[in-house]
């Protein structure tokens, strides 16, 4: 785990340093190319830069050991820490429609040409970006992680609507001048699109909700391959984190003594935690196996 946890600290990080960069290239190309939209992306980033170290600090919050108050670790935080990347999303979504309503009434300039090219690498970098920082978020299973590769993926989809929408003053000329306003409001709605599908399974997470069937499938199977386990009557998963709590129904030959239940029991639980590094504690009730007739 602690393999996993330093790379998702470092995708993280590197989250963090490319939305500073970006951040500053989009201000200043936004200002000095009198580009609306190109300045709400910036805006955007400026969320991004917040959400990022939040990611960045609620990885190592999220990896404390257990305590006596916490006995089941702070694994809860990654998902509470995914609330809070949500919150900035909606924030930055609202800034930038209050601005594009706002600019939509005032006259506008036509944006310089040299915007496209800072859109264009923008595009570029972000997509790069989403797909590394996804992969590394499904490598160590954080929702966290997860969350803040989506950011990189709604700002390189909103630099898009934004590098169409300067090319629409370009294109069809006079009288398109407010296309680049338009554009930023499209990609305030895509951002409170993508807030949601980053909310959605950390909520879920926070209730427990049980959605882990694959891997629930995964350990019945596993279970089977101990000696002395006939089934598992009913099993449930908890994420925690990066990782997983496991309650699980035993069933075995009910003329067992406890001791020899007890054993079986540990085996199980053993074999378990090692064929699945990401689960933490696996709690197990003993029942008796139904009588063949």
């Amino acid at each position: 785990m602690k393999r996993l946890l330093s790379q998702a600290k470092r995708a993280a990080a590197l989250s963090l340093i490319t939305n500073f960069l970006l951040a500053i290239a989009k201000g200043l190309g936004g200002i000095l190319g009198h580009s609306d939209a190109l300045i709400a992306d910036a805006i955007e980033s400026c969320a991004d830069i917040f959400s990022s170290f939040l990611v960045l600090f609620g990885l190592q919050y999220a990896h404390k050991p257990a305590d006596e108050d916490h006995p089941y670790g702070h694994g809860k935080a990654e998902p509470l820490i995914t609330f809070a990347v949500v919150g900035f999303l909606l924030i930055s979504a609202t800034i930038i429609a209050v601005e594009s309503i706002r600019h939509l009434n005032e006259p506008q300039q036509q944006p310089e040409f040299f915007t496209l090219y800072i859109l264009g690498a923008i595009i570029v970098i972000k997509e790069l970006s989403y797909r590394y920082v996804y992969h590394k978020g499904v490598l160590t299973n954080s929702s966290s992680l997860k969350a803040d590769a989506w950011h990189h993926r709604s700002d390189a989809i909103s630099s898009l609507i934004a590098f169409l929408g300067i090319s629409c003053t370009y294109l069809f000329g006079q009288g398109f001048e407010k296309a680049d306003d338009w554009a930023a409001l499209i990609a305030a709605l895509f951002i409170v699109y993508n807030a949601y599908r980053i909310f959605r399974p950390a909520l879920g997470e926070i209730m427990d909700e049980h959605t882990h069937h694959e891997l629930i499938d995964e350990i019945r199977k596993a279970s089977k391959e101990v000696p002395g386990v006939i089934d598992i009557e009913k099993c449930w998963a908890r994420k925690n984190g990066m990782t997983y709590v496991v309650d699980l129904h035993l069933e075995m030959n009910g003329a067992l003594t406890v001791t020899e239940g007890h054993g079986i029991s540990h085996d199980l639980k053993d074999h378990l935690m090692e064929k699945f590094p990401y689960i933490t504690e696996v709690l197990i009730h003993i029942e008796p196996a139904p009588q063949q007739t």
